[in-house]
């Protein structure tokens, strides 16, 4: 799916409410995909092949992208429901669409564009809809600012200006499977919509482009380095209890899921220059608590049938260290040392002054080494 690195339909919101955001986010480098993300490329890929090759919810089963394959579970969970949430939204089969469509506002915003999931007309109603495959966030048509800018950008875009010739009204649809969200609005407002894009856009330029937190920030890759969130944060730190009073702890509570997600994000940034051996100055990587695990499984087979029984020995499978050494206890044992290694689930950010040694980077360092040779 294309997407502007300006501003497209997932940030319209952000950057109309937060023009300063589109220099912000310019400086941080770019996310990695996510399964969750990938599940939802593979899902919308799926339903737009059976909508433009007219096939059958079967042919896409066993497609594949990015490691993420499309099962009869997802066919039935997703699949199956957005194509039926279709049929109520055009029941008697007469809308002309087009699917994953490229749109954008031409010489009005060059460099601004997006990829529009489906473009329909019935009657006199231009329909923009977008299908929403994740499960977590509930996402409403009503004033849905993805779904205007696809319904502008069409309206300037050459070969789908047809969705919305002669037509008196938009309506914008999510479908998330199992549920359908509607949204009948006016040509009138997405025109309005367009002029508020504009200015953000152009404010967006400027070095003192104006900065404002809200619940568009939820998606927002530059919050650890967003001034406005690191002014939520000081204030939140250095307010003592005693001076809060309940107006200021409702302001908190309404600003917690963003703080939590400034939080989240400033610790993976860390995290991820460390491992690309940039330096955060007082902060190191270290290796996570260890968990014990056999050396040799055979051995410790061996080892543990000399004074426990066959029964205690296996679960479903070989019981854990920890579990052994209560086992032996019993029996006035020892867990022999030398079965027992260590083993890290990975790195997690800790304060220079912390006692654990720093974690090296090994791979990279030998990958890195290796380059200079080629």
């Amino acid at each position: 799916m294309l997407h502007s690195s300006i501003v497209g339909g997932s940030s319209a919101s952000r950057v109309i409410n937060c023009p300063g955001s589109v220099a912000l986010v310019q400086k941080m480098p770019p996310k990695p995909s996510s399964e969750f993300a990938d599940r939802g490329t593979l899902l919308h890929d799926a339903i737009s092949l059976i909508l433009e090759n007219k096939d059958t919810v079967d042919t896409v089963v066993g497609m594949v992208y990015e490691g993420q394959t499309l099962t009869e579970d997802l066919r039935d969970e997703k699949i199956t429901p957005a194509l039926q949430a279709l049929d109520t939204i055009d029941p008697d089969k007469t809308m002309e669409y087009m699917v994953e469509t490229r749109v954008g506002f031409g010489d009005l915003l060059p460099g601004v564009f997006g990829s529009a999931d489906l473009l329909g007309r019935i009657d006199n109603r231009a329909i923009v809809l977008d299908w929403k495959f994740g499960d977590g966030v509930v996402v409403a048509a009503e004033e849905n600012m993805q779904g205007m800018f696809y319904a502008a950008a069409a309206m300037r875009t050459l070969g789908c200006d047809w969705v919305f010739r002669g037509a008196t009204e938009v309506e914008i649809i999510i479908v998330q499977p199992p549920s359908i969200k509607r949204w009948v609005t006016t040509l009138d407002r997405i025109k309005k919509f367009e002029q508020d894009l504009v200015r953000a856009v152009k404010a967006s330029k400027f070095a003192d482009a104006p900065i404002k937190t809200g619940s568009h920030c939820r998606w927002c890759s530059a919050k650890p380095i967003c001034p406005q969130m690191t002014g939520e944060v000081d204030r939140a730190v250095k307010a003592s209890l005693s001076e809060i009073n309940a107006e200021q702890l409702s302001h908190y509570l309404t600003q917690a899921d963003m703080l939590e997600g400034w939080i989240t994000d400033l610790r993976k940034l860390a995290h991820d220059m460390l491992e690309n051996d940039q330096k955060v100055p007082g902060f190191k990587l270290v290796a996570k608590r260890g968990t014990r695990q056999w050396s040799d499984e055979d051995m410790a087979v061996s080892a543990l049938r000399k004074h426990i029984g066959e029964e205690d020995v296996y679960t479903k499978k070989l019981v854990s260290p920890a579990q052994a050494e209560k086992l032996l206890k019993k029996v006035k044992q020892e867990l022999p040392v030398e079965l027992v290694v260590s083993v890290s689930s990975g790195s997690t950010l800790a304060a220079e002054s912390d006692p654990r040694p720093a974690v090296l980077n090994i791979g990279k360092q030998l990958t890195d080494a290796l380059s200079k040779l080629n």
